[in-house]
C-alpha cells in the first residue's frame, strides 16, 4: 500500500464517521447506540476479523509457527465459531477492535522508514492511538457502551466529539495530498 493511500483511507474513515456525529445525525446516533451489542455487527466485523486472521495464520512462515500453521489455523476456527455461540455479547466491538489491529500493520508499514516525509506522523499517531483504544477496547468492550453512553448524553458532547474527529479526518485528507 502507498503512502497515500495508507494516510487518505483512515482520513476518509475519520470523516465519514465524524461528520455524521457533528451534525448528530439521528440515524448515526441510532446506529452506533445499538452497535456494541448488534448481531449483524458482530457477524460482518468479527467474521471479517475473523477471516482476516485465518488468511494470515494460514500463510504464516516457517520461522513464524508456520510448521504448525494448519493446526494454528483450524484452532483459531474452532474459537472463533464458538465465540458466536459462547459470548455473543459486545462481539461486535471485539470485531471491530480486532479489524483496527489488523489494519495498524499495512498502514505503519506504509508509513515506513519515509524519513522524508515527517507530516508521515499524523497518520503514524492516529493509528497508535488506534491501537491502544483496541487492546483497551478488546479487554472490556462494555466500555464501548459506556462511552456510547456517556457521548450522547449532552448534544455538546457529540458535536464536539464528532468535530474533533472530522477535523482530524481532514488533516489526514490534506497530508495525504502532501506525499510527492
Amino acid at each position: 500500500m502507498s503512502l497515500f493511500l495508507a494516510t487518505l483511507i483512515p482520513g476518509l474513515f475519520l470523516l465519514v464517521l465524524g461528520i455524521p456525529l457533528l451534525l448528530r445525525h439521528a440515524g448515526a446516533i441510532g446506529t452506533l447506540t445499538s452497535f456494541p451489542r448488534s448481531r449483524s455487527a458482530a457477524w460482518i466485523l468479527f467474521g471479517g476479523a475473523t477471516v482476516w486472521f485465518l488468511y494470515n495464520t494460514w500463510n504464516l512462515s516457517p520461522a513464524d509457527l508456520g510448521d504448525y500453521h494448519v493446526l494454528l489455523f483450524f484452532g483459531f476456527g474452532i474459537v472463533a465459531a464458538l465465540s458466536f455461540k459462547c459470548i455473543p455479547d459486545f462481539l461486535a466491538v471485539r470485531g471491530a477492535c480486532v479489524l483496527v489491529l489488523l489494519c495498524a500493520s499495512p498502514l505503519l508499514e506504509a508509513a515506513y522508514m519515509e524519513y522524508r516525509y515527517p507530516q508521515r506522523l499524523f497518520l503514524v499517531t492516529a493509528v497508535y492511538i488506534g491501537i491502544a483504544f483496541a487492546i483497551w477496547g478488546a479487554a472490556q468492550p462494555w466500555r464501548a457502551r459506556d462511552f456510547l453512553g456517556w457521548l450522547f448524553a449532552r448534544p455538546e458532547r457529540t458535536r464536539g466529539f464528532g468535530g474533533l474527529v472530522a477535523a482530524y479526518g481532514l488533516v489526514l485528507c490534506a497530508v495525504a495530498f502532501t506525499y510527492k
